[in-house]
């Protein structure tokens, strides 16, 4: 098997990865994600920013699908590689469909600032709308992969994601806030709402390529342990990032937050919230971030990071010395870097 082929075996599925990565990664070093990116675009022969979405819905590509199914039922390589491609495609569709989601408002708390309360309805609905559009037009793309594995790891990420985001959503009450919550769980909610899709994802790549299982396994471990650095490397810019706006809340449920929380104790952290509370409501957010600043949370959360990224590189080590190989450690090495 050439080189080409052998990297897009193993490198080409995880394209929608990147994109993902993109998004989330917006406030790491700009030049150094800039970079990996550019030389993960390199390898898997095309752009993967949110506007190959045009792209991917087009009826040129729609042409080139029809002359690509004729091959189906042969040997060529080219079948292997364009159900490796789909597969990114329908990650990176299924991503953006759920930020869509997220995009819908409270219109309970909505101030005469915001807009009309009509106009806001009415983006609510498109929000909806386009989200279930992008979910459709992914799973009809999961179905013509003609892999029941992979629909059912595909699929079952996606109810990941549903759940990952209900925990989030009932974090914002008080009460929850509160409750002496370990990281453990944390990186198990963190995991189902930002890796369970990348990390399942690796596996059908590896699926579709007709991998063993523990080649599979290492690419689920791969993508479940990259997901998790990223969303502490996000968690912790609040607390590191100089231009970052001391009024600005940040979530009472990230990792550095956790970590200070376990660390000092519960009773010492509800006291510390309740210390912070403006006229016994909201926090005091510039107070709070020097008291966890302050705390051992923001240099474990460093140390964790680096903990699954070291994972994640581990996972690397079944695969062949290769380019493709290299720019996957290059997202670990830029997502781990402070």
């Amino acid at each position: 098997m050439s080189l080409t082929l052998r990297i897009m075996k193993y490198g080409t599925a995880l394209a929608g990865a990147y994109n993902h990565s993109r998004v989330l990664y917006s406030t790491t070093s700009p030049s150094s994600w800039t970079k990996v990116v550019s030389e993960a675009e390199k390898i898997v022969g095309y752009p993967t920013s949110f506007m190959s979405l045009r792209c991917l819905l087009s009826d040129e590509l729609s042409n080139i699908a029809l002359h690509v199914r004729k091959l189906v039922g042969t040997k060529h390589p080219l079948i292997s590689t364009a159900s490796q491609r789909n597969l990114a495609e329908i990650t990176e569709l299924i991503h953006t469909a759920f930020l869509v989601h997220r995009g819908i408002v409270n219109t309970m708390e909505l101030m005469s600032s915001h807009g009309s309360l009509k106009d806001m309805q009415f983006g609510n609905k498109m929000a909806v709308l386009s989200g279930d559009f992008l979910l459709a037009n992914a799973s009809a793309g999961l179905a013509q992969l003609q892999n029941t594995k992979v629909v059912e790891l595909v699929s079952s990420a996606i109810g990941d994601l549903v759940q990952g985001v209900y925990y989030e959503n009932s974090g914002i009450d008080e009460e929850i806030l509160t409750e002496d919550i370990p990281i453990s769980n944390w990186e198990k909610q963190a995991f189902l709402s930002h890796g369970a899709l990348l990390a399942k994802c690796c596996q059908g790549a590896m699926q579709l390529a007709k991998h063993d299982t523990e080649i599979q396994k290492m690419a689920f471990q791969y993508g479940k342990h990259m997901s998790l650095a990223h969303k502490i490397n996000l968690d912790l810019q609040p607390f590191i990032e100089e231009t970052f706006c001391d009024t600005v809340p940040f979530s009472l449920n990230s990792a550095p937050v956790i970590l200070h929380q376990e660390i000092s104790g519960r009773d010492t952290w509800i006291n510390q919230l309740k210390q912070t509370k403006v006229n016994g409501k909201q926090p005091d957010y510039a107070k709070l971030r020097q008291i966890i600043k302050a705390g051992k949370g923001v240099s474990s959360s460093f140390e964790l990071c680096h903990y699954h990224g070291n994972q994640a590189l581990e996972a690397l080590r079944c695969f062949p010395t290769s380019e493709a190989r290299s720019t996957l450690e290059n997202i670990i090495y830029a997502v781990t870097k402070f």
